[in-house]
This record gives C-alpha cells, sequence and structure tokens, in this order.
C-alpha cells in the first residue's frame, strides 16, 4: 500500500508531504504528483518551494545525489552506482553528481586518489581539533572529544588521498585553529574545499563576520541577495567542512538562540562567549 502523505493544509506541512515523497521515491517526483499528494495545484506546491529558496526539482536532485554518495561508497562501478541513483544517463549522473560533489563521481567513489594531503591533530579550549590541508588550503578542520574518531572520519573521508601526518609542517594552520578556539583573532586560513556555488556565497559571507559578533540566518540569506533561502542558508551552515576558519557558530537563530551546531550546542556557546568577551577587553 502506497503511504499516505496528506498532513494538513500548511504550506509547511505541504512542503513537508513533499519532501517525504520524493525521499521515499529516491530523487524527483513530477510536480503533478506532488500536488496531488498535497491535495493542491501544481503551482501552489511551486510557490511553497519558492519561499524556501529551491525547486521541487532541485530538492528531488538532491535527494538523488545523496544516494549517489552513498552508492559509489558501497559499490565497485559507476554503472552500479548509476542503476542504483536512478539516472537515466551517464552524461546526466556526471553532470549533475560532479558538479555537487566539487569532484568527479571516479574521484569522489575513489576517495580523491592520489591527492597529497597533509593531517594533523591538536588539543584545544573547545576538545580536540583534526586540521587536513592540501597545497592550497584548509580542506578540513573537526571539533570532538575522541581523536581516534576524528581521525578515522577523514581516513575515511580521503580514504584514496596520499594523507601524511605532519604535526610540524601544520603548525601554523594549528595555531591559527587553537587561536580561534579560544576567542582571539587569527590570520584568515586559505580554504580548499568543496561545495556548490551557493555555498560558497554563504561561507564566505560567514568569514565576513567579525569576531565577537553575530548574524542571523536572514540576514546572511540577504547579504548574498537570497532573501527567501533561509534555510538553505543553515543547511550550508551545518555542511561546512571547516569549523573555526569558516565560523559558523558566529550565525544565530532571528530571536537570538544558538539553533544548531555541528559540533554540538555548547561548544558554540562556548566560542561565542570567549569571543564576545575578548571584545570586550580589546
Amino acid at each position: 500500500m502506497a503511504p499516505d502523505y496528506r498532513a494538513g493544509v500548511s504550506g509547511r506541512d505541504r512542503v513537508l508531504v513533499c519532501c517525504r515523497a520524493m525521499e521515499v521515491a529516491g530523487g524527483p517526483v513530477a510536480i503533478s504528483e506532488l500536488a496531488d499528494l498535497a491535495d493542491c495545484t501544481p503551482r501552489q506546491i511551486q510557490r511553497d518551494f519558492q519561499a524556501l529558496g529551491i525547486s521541487p526539482g532541485a530538492y528531488g536532485r538532491a535527494v538523488r545525489t545523496d544516494l549517489a554518495r552513498v552508492s559509489l561508497r558501497r559499490t565497485t562501478t559507476i554503472a552500479d552506482a548509476l542503476t542504483d541513483a536512478g539516472y537515466g544517463s551517464v552524461r546526466s549522473f556526471y553532470d549533475e553528481v560532479g558538479r555537487r560533489l566539487g569532484m568527479t563521481p571516479s574521484e569522489y567513489a575513489a576517495g580523491a586518489p592520489g591527492l597529497p594531503l597533509l593531517w594533523a591533530t591538536t588539543p584545544s579550549a573547545i576538545g580536540v581539533i583534526v586540521a587536513v590541508a592540501s597545497d592550497r588550503g584548509l580542506c578540513a578542520a573537526r571539533i570532538g572529544v575522541d581523536r581516534a574518531r576524528l581521525v578515522d572520519e577523514i581516513k575515511r573521508e580521503f580514504s584514496a588521498a596520499d594523507l601524511r601526518e605532519d604535526e610540524f609542517a601544520m603548525v601554523d594552520v594549528l595555531i591559527a585553529l587553537r587561536t580561534l578556539a579560544v576567542g582571539h583573532q587569527a590570520p584568515q586560513l586559505p580554504l580548499d574545499v568543496n561545495g556548490t556555488a551557493f555555498q560558497a556565497r554563504v561561507w564566505q559571507a560567514i568569514r565576513t563576520i567579525p569576531s565577537g559578533q553575530t548574524r542571523t540566518y536572514t540576514q546572511i540569506a540577504d547579504q548574498i541577495n537570497r532573501p527567501t533561502s533561509i534555510r538553505a542558508v543553515a543547511a550550508a551552515c551545518a555542511g561546512n567542512p571547516v569549523a573555526l576558519a569558516v565560523p559558523c557558530h558566529r550565525v544565530i537563530r532571528t530571536d537570538g538562540s544558538l539553533a544548531g551546531y555541528a559540533w554540538g550546542i555548547e561548544v558554540k556557546e562556548q566560542l561565542l562567549t570567549a569571543e564576545q568577551s575578548t571584545r570586550l577587553q580589546e
């Protein structure tokens, strides 16, 4: 029996109905089918999604891309991943997934083969920090309490890269991250991260927030001239691969609450308190 997605009459409910349907389907669903499921017109569905800064088709493609990520790690061939993710052609698979992952599907599936990367860890005021860098800049920075777990995560993410632990070569990066962790300013680190054009705009906007200050998701959306994309801004914050270097902890809700943070709400609060205290002392 097909799931019953009908769940109320608000725009939010209609969007949730459609999102759930596409998640179950594993990708895009025809707008006419979504309208039937949400018990409204196709035009209404498009307006509901437009208010969030995304189209139903774009959401469906994002769902399918996520499936491709999983499939690329699970299968041994691109053809298997193409079939699993529901792409109609090899060209569409490479065009769409390559654009969203920041590298070709073959490279992602292989774990960035041969790419020379340095990594190191350091204790800090907010926990263990692990950093990964290429010759172009910082690729990843993560915060946690379990060093072994953090290292395992980066080794899985960059599974075929030429990863080399080198604390000496990474000393300037580690000092900068430790400095940021206690609320002090540090030189901006060059970045070498993969993301969509939208994510890049959000991350760049966040890097302009002065230490000791905050901005709301709404303000960031306005700053990048996407005032209806508040939720997409929040999603870009959640997907930030370089903690501290892109200070997503400085982005809060309109009501002043802290919302979520990938490395824990307590860490976010600690960072903001330290930065504000340092600013008052200056």
